[in-house]
């Protein structure tokens, strides 16, 4: 039995929870990225990939290479922060913020839209179809943050496999769209490449969930899929710096597997439709700091 095999059997799980403290530790002090309050469970299951992907034999082994091969933290980086979408993923939630955020957003004369988490782009990209489609599109300006630069490199060239696209058309349809998906791209070869005018007022920019601060003041922000890799400690940060990012009134749209009913800052929302995870900052929210 290959040794990757044996530390996946969880023979010695003790011995597993040392070496994944070891990496993490690593994480933090060699190059500042904090993965402590991730989900256990979840960021184990990724650093076993990674062991598997690159051939070491243990955690150990991976930590070593870490450390010593600076190569070797965009590979990491990669394998831990999970950059997997579709665009207009969950057709309802983009339908919804078409039918019902998007004329709340439109008495604004500037639009702020910040996506937290915006992985590869395609959600980035959806958003700006249906802005464009509802004539809203030149008066936002939209910030697409995440901490992995090879995700954003990604979004902010907007090519992707063409073997997607039918999948993203019933997609786009689905959600209400007015047009055909492609008129929003073109295609050669194997890829398809968006149109750039979808990005034109998109600001791509690294920026960590985990240790950074509010990034801006926005009437929506979106962050998909994204805290369910956190422990609830960090959730609770994460969803009070949304909340203080929004303007009253502002709109949050979490992923389906996501909630906001047990955060601390649950208080200072209210739902617009809960079964979308889609919620609106209350005019005048009751402030609880613990956490953040």
């Amino acid at each position: 039995m290959n040794p990757v095999a044996l530390n996946l059997s969880g023979i010695d799980p003790e011995l597993d929870d040392i070496e994944l403290n070891l990496f993490v530790s690593a994480m933090r002090q060699r190059h500042g990225y904090d993965f402590a309050q991730y989900a256990p469970a979840s960021l184990k299951r990724r650093v076993y990939q990674l062991v598997e992907q690159h051939r070491t034999s243990n955690i150990s082994t991976l930590t070593g290479r870490l450390l010593h091969d600076p190569t070797f933290l965009p590979q990491v980086l990669e394998g831990l922060s999970v950059p997997v979408s579709d665009m207009f993923r969950d057709p309802p939630v983009f339908r919804a913020l078409r039918d019902q955020v998007l004329p709340a957003l439109s008495v604004y004369p500037r639009i702020t839209i910040w996506q937290a988490g915006c992985a590869r782009g395609q959600e980035i990209y959806s958003l700006a179809i249906l802005l464009e489609e509802a004539g809203l599109y030149d008066r936002c300006q939209i910030y697409a943050t995440d901490f992995n630069d090879a995700a954003l490199r990604q979004a902010r060239e907007g090519i992707y496999p063409a073997r997607e696209a039918q999948a993203w058309s019933r997609n786009y349809q689905a959600a209400g769209g007015t047009c055909s998906l492609a008129d929003y791209y073109s295609a050669r070869y194997d890829f398809i490449k968006l149109d750039q005018r979808l990005r034109r007022n998109v600001v791509f920019a690294d920026h960590n969930l985990v240790t950074d601060a509010v990034f801006c003041e926005a009437q929506l922000v979106l962050c998909r899929n994204v805290l369910i890799y956190f422990s609830n400690p960090l959730q609770n940060r994460v969803l009070a710096m949304f909340r203080d990012s929004l303007l009253p009134g502002g709109f949050l749209c979490l992923g389906l597997r996501e909630n906001l009913a047990l955060a601390l800052a649950a208080r200072d929302f209210e739902a617009l439709d809960s079964s979308l995870r889609l919620f609106r900052r209350c005019p005048e929210p009751v402030h609880d700091h613990e956490g953040g």
